[in-house]
């Protein structure tokens, strides 16, 4: 491990098979800083990264986090998917950031391609990233940045190529009509050009205000309804229904901005079942379009597998 690495091992150790459980991999959470290192490259920014702990060979999950959120918000949904056999890799791309986000698009691009000269000098010994299966995947404001990145609204030329895409209450701005920069919806029904499988998970609380002073977290008109209108076959679209906007992050986020994550957007009663849902589906995604067991997807699809909330829609393009 990198000298710059800190690790702790995660506080789930079961061994459940259902993917809305913890998988039956040990974890670490890693964080990689930018400075201070001996590591011959550098990650263009601060990481943190949820691993198995055995020795394996694993695909990777690239995550982008939500608009002013820290990457830490994420360390329990994390290392849910990484319990199940996955790398996955969540950058800070920015503390403080206006409305344009071209920099963090460019940043999520610079950041995969590092993958293939840091990601594996920074994993325990005999853990293996498998770079020809990578997905790309981002909440909220992340969600946008993770389909610009995919659509191409980049300068940065990627090395690596992704192979799945999953927008996690994906948002692109504050209404239609007033998109932040790069716009990425159309409004043209099955416009997005991906040449991968996608997957858009949504919250049936998210388009609703919290309070008349601030406006819907994932408004209408601009979230995970526009986006999954626009894609193509492959891809799949759930709805948790009686569940909010930043209900997938930890159950502790610390600072003001941890704080406001519970004010400013409707929350459901808890946050662990949808966090444990976004985890569970994330997994069946993956395993099924990085590593061709679609047996989970379709044992949810169907409804022969229990999920730990309600849903309010399932479509799948295919």
């Amino acid at each position: 491990m990198s000298p710059t690495s800190t690790s702790t091992s995660s506080p789930a150790t079961s061994t459940g098979t259902s993917v809305f459980e913890i998988g039956k991999h040990k974890t670490l959470l890693l964080s990689v800083e930018t400075t201070g290192s001996s590591l011959s490259a550098l990650p263009p920014k601060p990481l943190l990264i949820a691993t198995p702990s055995e020795a394996g060979e694993f695909p990777v999950l690239l995550l982008l986090h939500g608009y002013l959120f820290y990457n830490s918000f994420y360390s329990q949904l994390i290392q849910h998917i990484a319990s199940h056999g996955f790398v996955v890799v969540a950058p800070q791309l920015y503390c403080v950031a206006g409305p344009d986000t071209t920099d963090e698009i460019k940043s999520a691009a610079a950041v995969t391609n590092w993958f293939s000269e840091g990601l594996d000098k920074v994993l325990p010994t005999n853990v293996l990233p498998n770079l020809s299966k990578i997905a790309l995947s981002g909440h909220s404001r992340g969600g946008k940045a993770a389909f610009s990145l995919a659509l191409g609204k980049t300068a940065t030329p990627k090395s690596l190529k992704f192979s799945a895409l999953i927008g996690i209450d994906p948002v692109d701005g504050m209404d239609k009509g007033k998109q932040t920069p790069p716009k990425v919806l159309t409004y043209v029904p099955n416009s997005f050009d991906l040449e991968m499988a996608v997957l858009v998970i949504g919250s049936g609380l998210g388009e609703v205000r919290k309070n008349p002073l601030f406006p819907p977290c994932a408004p209408k008109g601009v979230n995970h309804e526009d986006f999954y209108k626009e894609c193509r076959k492959p891809a799949c679209h759930f709805v948790a229904k009686d569940y909010g906007h930043v209900d997938m992050l930890d159950d502790d986020t610390k600072g003001i901005r941890g704080k406001s994550s519970y004010c400013l957007c409707k929350n459901g009663k808890s946050r662990e079942p949808m966090r444990s849902f976004v985890g569970g589906i994330v997994v069946a995604f993956l395993r099924a379009y990085l590593e061709g067991d679609f047996s989970d997807l379709v044992g949810i699809r169907y409804g022969h597998e229990k999920v730990p909330l309600e849903l309010q829609k399932v479509e799948f393009l295919d």
